[in-house]
């Protein structure tokens, strides 16, 4: 067992984050990283010497995995605040819930920025390991040369190359969001230095990372049922998530924490509670040197705020507290989600961070698929 170095995890945030939005009806126009670290403020839980302001990832280090015509493209729109039919239909901008926005060159910039500036922390020379919590990460779906499902860029996979480039050589990564972390996982596809990992809901977009998936051996894909429980996310770590990590022995573990396996996520059928992540970082974090923690998916701004400021907690071995102070709870009933749950948040929403456990029955097909999981070929 590798356990994480003694220095203190650092947070990599942004006050991009708090006024820059996909527009008002997008999934994203909910307020998440901002309200994270307002909470993780509020609590006491985030002092000024363990926070790092994100840079804005430049054009060369962009290139590093994405087509510079494509860098341009977004430039150009975030600029003119349109775009053309040819870059629409080439770049995928502008479609597909991928808005033309104000800052849609700048925000996803900041986003690498802040993962790749994780990655040269805890890298080999240039850094001494230990553990870097980047909410702001974890677009998983962006390609090299097009926008894809939220995503304009994949801070993911440069976070990875930039540890790869620092002569790491056993690189894991780890995806718990409702959707499958199918742009990373073809980035590396064949790479015998990186494996992924991705858990996610079954026949949910992008309708990729099927079970027999293996990327030419450098994945694992494990889709899980709608209904997927707090009981069953526990059997996987501990049957499959955790016997892979020992097998293969990593050097650094990137987690893709993506909130939307949350039972109140609107975009996905999961039954999670954030207990199930919580004990997934928990469980991860003596497994390797190097940890980087992102974000991702989730569309309900009260339960992925608390649950990334759980994570935070997680990983300082902070208490949570059953009931929230006063500023803390000020924060979550300040925000504004217009769904029908939102205009009426029930008690817990706004009262604690911590979710009842939602435990249930480990359904067949749950325990099948941990036993292919870990079958060599």
């Amino acid at each position: 067992m590798v356990r994480a170095s003694a220095t203190p995890p650092l947070f990599i945030g942004s006050d991009i984050y708090r006024f820059s939005t996909y527009g008002p009806t997008h999934p994203l126009a909910v307020p998440r990283v901002s309200t994270t670290i307002d909470l993780c403020r509020a609590l006491g839980w985030l002092p000024d010497r363990v926070y790092r302001d994100s840079p804005m990832a430049d054009l060369a280090e962009l290139s590093r995995f994405h087509d510079p015509a494509y860098l341009a493209a977004l430039q150009n729109a975030e600029r003119s605040g349109t775009v053309s039919v040819a870059d629409r239909d080439r770049f995928r901008i502008g479609t597909d819930n991928n808005p033309v926005y104000p800052e849609m060159f700048r925000r996803p910039a900041t986003s690498a920025g802040g993962v790749m500036l994780a990655a040269r922390l805890t890298a080999p020379l240039t850094g001494e390991g230990g553990i870097v919590h980047v909410p702001g990460g974890g677009t998983h779906h962006g390609r090299a040369d097009r926008a894809s499902g939220f995503c304009y860029v994949n801070d993911c996979v440069l976070g990875i190359l930039t540890w790869l480039d620092r002569g790491l050589e056993r690189v894991l990564y780890l995806d718990l969001d409702a959707h499958h972390g199918d742009g990373v996982q073809d980035a590396f596809a064949g790479d015998p230095r990186v494996l992924t990992v991705s858990i996610h809901e079954a026949g949910r977009w992008p309708h990729t990372g099927l079970i027999g998936d293996r990327a030419g051996g450098s994945a694992r894909n494990l889709p899980v049922l709608a209904g997927y429980n707090d009981t069953e996310a526990r059997f996987l770590l501990h049957e499959a998530v955790l016997p892979l990590i020992q097998r293969f022995r990593p050097q650094a573990i990137m987690l893709q924490c993506g909130a939307d396996s949350l039972e109140e996520d609107p975009l996905a059928r999961l039954s999670l509670s954030n207990n199930a992540y919580w004990a997934a970082v928990a469980a991860v974090m003596p497994l390797s040197p190097r940890l980087i923690l992102l974000g991702g998916g989730g569309y309900n701004p009260f339960t992925v705020a608390r649950c990334w400021a759980g994570i935070w907690a997680t990983v300082n071995g902070f208490q949570i507290p059953e009931i929230l102070p006063t500023e803390a709870e000020t924060i979550l009933r300040g925000l504004v989600y217009n769904r029908a749950a939102g205009r009426n948040p029930p008690a817990h929403w706004t009262r604690t961070l911590r979710d009842q456990p939602r435990e249930g029955p480990v359904r067949e097909e749950i325990r099948q698929l941990a036993a292919v999981t870990l079958q060599e070929t």
